[in-house]
């Protein structure tokens, strides 16, 4: 299992792809797939048939999963920093390498 340093509810920017300066918070980590899924960012059009529950049917707008590797998270300031860990007092927490701030 690998360490993932961005979790549900932080705000990242997208740093490289076709959606490159893009920010929105985080909706959702996959950490078998390596990716996340950003609010309002890389959204793709579904098709969907009609069905009980939607009986019209028709196109709907979604987001898709973004790799990791192409976000990077946004501290209190609104600037792209690293994320390190240390411990305060028994808990381990995480902190912006670029101001020292807990996240």
């Amino acid at each position: 299992m690998t360490k993932l340093k961005i979790k549900s509810g932080d705000t990242v920017r997208v740093i490289a792809g076709d959606h490159k300066g893009q920010e929105g918070n985080v909706v959702r980590v996959l950490i078998e797939k390596n990716k996340a899924i950003v609010e309002g960012v890389n959204m793709v059009k579904k098709h969907e048939k009609p069905s009980a529950a939607n009986p019209q049917g028709g196109i709907k707008e979604k987001e898709a999963p973004i790799q990791i590797s192409n976000l990077s998270l946004i501290d209190k300031n609104g600037k792209a920093t690293r994320v390190g860990y240390r411990m305060e007092g028994d808990k381990k927490v995480r902190f912006a390498k670029s101001t020292n701030e807990i996240l």
